[in-house]
Formats: C-alpha cells, sequence, structure tokens
C-alpha cells in the first residue's frame, strides 16, 4: 500500500515537473517570438526610413584645380595626372525646385559640380552660397517637383535614440548605416566657427560630407558633416534647426549674418569663479568688450560672468556663444550677467558679426555673349562697409572662366570693381552694359592693392 502511495507520489512530481517543464518551453519560446518581433519592427523601421529618404538624399560629385587645397575636399576618385581633381560628398534637396543643402568642404573648390539622384538622373548643380563658419553650402539644381527632406526638432533629439546615416562614403551612393544619437551640443572641437553637433556612433566616412543623419520617422535630425579621425566610430552632424537657419539665409541672400554681442569670452575655472564670487561656477567670463558694439551699449564690462541669453541659462562660452546666434540680428534680447557676484540684467540689441566676404564661384555664363568669362554680383552694405566702400552696392567678381579673357587678364575671384570704363564704383549691371561693345577697362581693388585690366572679347 505504501509502495503505491510512493510511486503515485513520484509520478506526480515527474508529471508537474514536466508541466513546468512545458510552461517554461513555452514561456522561452514566447518570448523569443517576442525578441523577433521587436527586432523586425526595428529593422522595418530603418527599411521605411531608407525608403522614404531616397527621393531627397543625393550624391554630389565635384571637379576642382589640382592645386586646391587637399584638407577639407571631399573623398578624392584616386590619383590623377590631370590638371583637376575630382571627389564626391552628399547632400540633402530642402526645396521642391532643387535647393540642395551639403557641407562647404564639399563644394568650396569645385569649378564644376553635378547632382546624381538615387533614380540615376545626373543634373549640374551651381553654387549659391556658402557658410564657412558652419561648414554649410547650398548648390541647386533646375528642377521642379523634387521630394524636399522634412526636418525634425533637433533640439527634441534624445541621446540614446536611433538614428540612420545616408550618403556617398567612398562614391558608393546611397549607403545606410545606423547607431545612436551619442551626444548633444558637442563644441570646442576647434574646425568651424560655429560648433554645435549631434555627436552620432552611425558609421560616416568621407563621401557622407552633406548627408543626413535621420531619425526612425524618416525625418532630417543633422547633416552629416565630419569624423573624429578614421575608423573612430565618432561622428559629427550639424542640428537641424542651426542647418535650417543657415540654409534659409544662403537661399535667400546668399550669405549668412550672425547675431553677436561683441564681446570677448573665456569658461570659468573654479579658481575664477571663487576670486569672482561665482557659484556655482558656470557662465562665460567676459574679456573684453569691442567698442560701440551692443555689449557696449549695453552696459556690461570686462569681469561680467554671463549667465542667461533671452531667459536661457549659459554654462560656459559655448552656450553662450549658441544661444546668441539662435537669434535674429536687431532682435533685442535680456541678458542677466553677475557682477562683483550680484546678479544684474540689460537689455542689447544684437549686430550682425563681422565675418569675411565668402565669393560664390557660380558657373558664368560669361558677360558679352559668354565672351569674356567672367561673373558678377553686387555687395551688399554690410560688405561695402567692411571694406571701407561707401557704396551700397558695388560690384564683385564671382567667377572666372578658365581660358577666358577675364583669366588671361589675372582677374579673380573676390576682386572688387572700384571703376569699369571710368565710371566709379559700378554695380555688376553697370559692369555688363560697358562690356555689350566687347571690350572693358577695369580698376579691381585685391585685398589692400589696386590694379587695371583690359578684358577684349574672342
Amino acid at each position: 500500500m505504501k509502495r503505491r502511495a510512493l510511486l503515485g507520489l513520484l509520478s506526480i512530481g515527474i508529471g508537474l515537473g514536466g508541466l513546468a517543464y512545458g510552461i517554461h518551453a513555452r514561456a522561452d519560446a514566447r518570448d523569443l517570438g517576442l525578441a523577433q518581433q521587436e527586432a523586425r519592427r526595428l529593422s522595418d523601421a530603418f527599411v521605411a526610413v531608407s525608403e522614404k529618404a531616397s527621393p531627397f538624399v543625393v550624391r554630389i560629385d565635384v571637379v576642382a584645380k589640382s592645386d586646391a587645397p587637399a584638407q577639407g575636399f571631399p573623398f578624392s576618385l584616386g590619383a590623377q595626372e590631370s590638371p583637376v581633381q575630382r571627389g564626391n560628398g552628399s547632400g540633402v534637396v530642402f526645396t521642391s525646385d532643387g535647393a540642395i543643402l551639403t557641407n562647404n568642404h564639399v563644394v568650396e573648390h569645385a569649378i564644376d559640380i553635378s547632382v546624381v539622384f538615387r533614380d540615376g538622373r545626373s543634373l549640374p548643380a551651381r553654387l549659391i552660397g556658402r557658410d564657412p563658419g558652419t561648414d554649410l553650402a547650398v548648390i541647386k539644381v533646375d528642377a521642379t517637383n523634387l521630394t524636399p527632406a522634412r526636418f525634425a526638432d533637433s533640439a527634441a533629439s534624445r541621446v540614446g535614440e536611433w538614428v540612420v546615416a545616408i550618403g556617398a562614403p567612398f562614391g558608393l551612393s546611397y549607403t545606410v548605416t545606423t547607431g545612436v544619437v551619442s551626444a548633444k551640443d558637442r563644441g570646442g572641437i576647434g574646425m568651424n566657427l560655429v560648433e554645435d553637433y549631434l555627436q552620432t556612433d552611425a558609421s560616416i566616412n568621407p563621401g557622407n560630407s552633406g548627408g543626413p543623419l535621420c531619425n526612425l520617422n524618416g525625418d532630417v535630425l543633422g547633416i552629416n558633416t565630419m569624423i573624429l579621425g578614421r575608423a573612430s566610430g565618432i561622428g559629427f552632424a550639424v542640428p537641424s534647426s542651426l542647418a535650417q537657419k543657415v540654409a534659409g539665409q544662403l537661399l535667400k541672400q546668399g550669405y549668412v549674418q550672425r547675431a553677436h554681442l561683441g564681446v570677448g569670452i573665456q569658461d570659468l575655472t573654479p579658481d575664477l569663479a571663487a576670486a569672482l564670487h561665482v557659484s556655482p561656477p558656470q557662465g562665460a567670463l567676459v574679456t573684453n568688450v569691442a567698442d560701440g558694439s551692443p555689449a557696449a551699449q549695453a552696459t556690461l564690462r570686462a569681469g561680467d560672468v554671463l549667465v542667461e541669453v533671452g531667459g536661457k541659462s549659459v554654462r560656459d562660452s559655448h552656450e553662450l556663444m549658441r544661444e546668441v546666434i539662435a537669434h535674429e540680428v536687431g532682435e533685442s534680447v535680456e541678458i542677466a550677467y553677475l557682477r562683483s557676484g550680484k546678479r544684474s540684467t540689460a537689455k542689447a540689441v544684437l549686430a550682425a558679426r563681422p565675418e569675411p566676404i565668402v565669393t560664390v564661384p557660380a558657373p558664368s555664363t560669361g558677360l558679352g555673349g559668354g565672351s569674356m568669362g567672367l561673373a558678377l554680383r553686387d555687395l551688399n552694405f554690410r560688405e561695402a562697409a567692411q571694406l571701407g566702400l561707401a557704396a551700397k552696392a558695388i560690384a564683385v567678381i564671382t567667377a572666372v572662366m578658365p581660358g577666358s579673357p577675364a583669366d588671361k587678364a589675372a582677374v579673380q575671384p573676390g576682386d572688387i570693381v572700384m571703376e569699369v570704363d571710368g565710371q566709379t564704383e559700378p554695380t555688376s549691371e553697370a559692369v555688363v552694359r560697358a562690356a555689350a561693345d566687347g571690350q572693358l577697362l577695369l580698376r579691381l581693388r585685391r585685398k589692400t592693392g589696386v590694379f587695371y585690366a583690359a578684358l577684349k572679347a574672342r
């Protein structure tokens, strides 16, 4: 009797054990199935981003003179015994009529630019404007009904979120890599005037420059710009908020105006903070104030510690610059600062930051039926004032065709036309009219020197 009872209990135990094993096995299978479903969903998200971005991501092929600086030139397609060098980068279509955002270093030295779309179309492009300060540029193709990118709010991006980088690394068109946003607000790298990068571990290589860093909605979070060393796994993208602002100004006026206060600044060290009675040690220390600057008019002075701009706190000099340039030229903003340990506020009307003129060597149809081989535009008021010129509109050479009469006369992009056929400080329109007879006598200013050039149509 006892033996039968023991056998019965043993069989119950074995049955329960088998049941438990079955339950665990089914649970493991269910967990594996759920994991596979999640993996497939993530995979499908990457595929969807790739498909959504395909109409607005382009490869940019460039040709530059062989003496163009190698540093910063886009990925080279191989050494060639040729007076030109070829390379490529990437770009993002941002208007339906053909405006494309890319990096300045992709097109800076280009004498010929072509854009290749995912569907295989190749179109010539012209340079609209460059901004070395952010390493951004805008080019344009003659096209209609293109699909423009949609830009995400980069300020709302989260460290750790998935991102997709798309471009043409090493000339390999439409390459997709994935990673995460590794960090935000990166600066102090020392490559550009304005540094406020998204950092990512998505694989970025030469040729990716100018391509998009997209979120999982397929919206552009940033413009891929540079890598930290080769094969480091660390890349940087200009955030969409800054990229959109720069692109809009370049497309509208061909140059960028940035707001500034007119102060020299440095970061606080713990010793400086203690000496200045700043606790906690954060803010930007003013080292000097330019005469007549917005800061001077707001009665700021050396030794002040700037802690807020327009209601937003700043921890260091990098954040101060970012918050200032987020505002428009001419805008009045409130500045909070510490002086002798006491907090005060002042209103400052932001002015345009003095920056050198960036010439645009756009492809030229030339003057006088294309025979002179040069192109021009008018300086704006700010540019003329920087050069000490009274005229609001005065012609500047923007491109010279190799082998043309202008090239043979040693005319260069950036030369200011001080006089044409006896007319002083002419506009570009006046130069075009003067070229109608097939001859030009130009008095040109280059840096601090002035010289004459005689051009005759071929």
